[in-house]
């Protein structure tokens, strides 16, 4: 439904955890260009550093959540987002620089369709200003054994931002370090999966969404710079954990279960192929860590079950067969080039 007030409608929610650099360098920027059409909150997990202080020296107008210890990324925004009133909630990395009338087009978007439940901008690169940035980049999909990837970047592939995605489309999920979402979504879906800690906890909330019929939707009139990486590296191991972990939670609570069932065997199958592939690379950390990334999905399996949110009938949520065999078999590289389903 539509906002009564355009007027601070929106909650503007960075979640910190020792990130007093990160903060001195982006939020006046977001402060900037966000300060008149929203309330600007730091939800602060635990930080040891001195970002607290840092807030109340130098930026009295933001309001502070504090939380006593590290609760992650799905921990720590469903503490925060409690505490706050606004009806449409926007999360921000503490590393987004958002750009000039950003707000507008998305509170516009909010407005004209009840339906559009989570949405995103465009995620530009903050080092590199011409391309589109890995987390996110011009939306989420999924193939058909549930990996993900993005327009305008398909695994370690970044495309220049030419304007080929200016446009405003559904998506299946929209990144986490820039997502909007009604208030009164966010608690229907109670919220992020706190067993997942970090990534990909956005792909699941978006997906349970979708199987309530609730719209996803990229907005490419909005961007921002994403500087990524801050919290962890593209190739650093504990990621490879919890991106080929979680992916596989996500897989057994929203599929119909004996559709779940068929991928996640054969997911058994490609990751193996994938954790060969980084013994070949002598990357064998990340290996080790598809590896132990199995065994606790098997581990969490029986109460991941049971938290399930699947639809009754098969939802299509792929847009190409397989990422991988489109990727490293056939060498495509643009998501314009992808075979559709």
């Amino acid at each position: 439904m539509p906002f009564k007030n355009p007027v601070k409608q929106i909650a503007v929610v960075i979640l910190n955890w020792n990130g007093a650099a990160l903060l001195e360098r982006f939020l006046p920027t977001v402060l900037k260009n966000s300060g008149e059409m929203a309330h600007i909150y730091v939800a602060d997990n635990g930080s040891t550093d001195s970002s607290k202080v840092l807030l109340k020296e130098r930026f009295p107008q933001v309001t502070i959540i504090e939380m006593p210890s590290n609760n992650g990324f799905a921990g720590g925004y469903n503490l925060a987002l409690q505490q706050i009133n606004e009806p449409l909630f926007c999360l921000l990395n503490s590393d987004v620089s958002p750009t000039e009338n950003w707000l507008v087009p998305i509170l516009t978007a909010f407005n004209s369709d009840a339906q559009l439940a989570i949405a995103q901008p465009k995620i530009l690169d903050e080092l590199k200003k011409t391309h589109f940035e890995y987390a996110g980049a011009a939306g989420g999909y999924l193939d058909a054994f549930g990996y993900p990837f993005c327009r305008g970047r398909i695994f370690q592939h970044i495309e220049q931002d030419l304007g080929q995605y200016n446009d405003s489309t559904e998506i299946f999920w929209a990144t986490g370090a820039c997502m909007f979402i009604r208030k009164e979504v966010f608690l229907l879906l109670n919220g992020f999966d706190e067993t997942y800690f970090a990534h990909q906890e956005e792909i699941d909330l978006c997906w349970r969404a979708r199987n309530l019929g609730y719209k996803v939707m990229y907005l490419g009139s909005s961007s921002v710079f994403h500087l990524g990486g801050s919290t962890l590296s593209n190739m650093n191991p504990k990621k490879t954990f919890l991106n080929f972990r979680n992916s596989l939670f996500s897989i057994l609570k929203n599929m119909p279960l004996k559709r779940a069932i068929i991928v996640i065997f054969i997911r058994l199958i490609l990751d193996g192929i994938a954790g060969c592939r980084f013994i070949i690379q002598g990357k064998f950390s990340h290996c080790l860590a598809i590896f132990h990334a199995h065994i606790g999905f098997y581990k969490e399996a029986p109460s991941t079950f049971k938290k399930n949110q699947r639809p009754k009938k098969y939802l299509k949520y792929s847009t190409t067969t397989s990422i991988v065999w489109s990727h490293y078999v056939r060498g495509l590289k643009k998501f314009s080039l992808l075979v559709k389903d």
